[in-house]
């Protein structure tokens, strides 16, 4: 198994059917081992006006070698002018946990 950095890849929706959508694509084509969804109140700028909405924060486990991939499939699947897609770099965790990762985000 090789060795690649693993790293979470954040963004938000409001929609379910575009979440749904948004999760299923990142897991059928093995982009990410593992998404979660917490439901948040966001408070942003937004063309000169604070605006807040209730959303969905969707954390993606993937590799770092996968984060374009992951970003185009986002965009693809996102309703969002301008959807959040940060990635957080995973600089240690527990071996087993990360070699995981790696394992579920491998072509089979």
């Amino acid at each position: 198994m090789p060795n690649e950095a693993c790293c979470v890849v954040m963004t938000t929706f409001s929609d379910e059917k575009v979440g749904e959508k948004l999760i299923h694509s990142l897991l059928n084509q093995k982009l990410a081992a593992c998404v979660q969804v917490q439901s948040i109140d966001s408070y942003y700028h937004w063309k000169g006006k604070i605006q807040s909405d209730k959303e969905k924060l969707v954390i993606i486990k993937t590799t770092a070698d996968l984060y374009q991939a992951v970003e185009t499939d986002i965009l693809a699947n996102h309703d969002y002018e301008t959807p959040e897609i940060v990635c957080l770099p995973i600089h240690s965790g527990y071996h087993a946990y990360l070699d995981w990762i790696r394992t579920e985000t491998q072509p089979r």
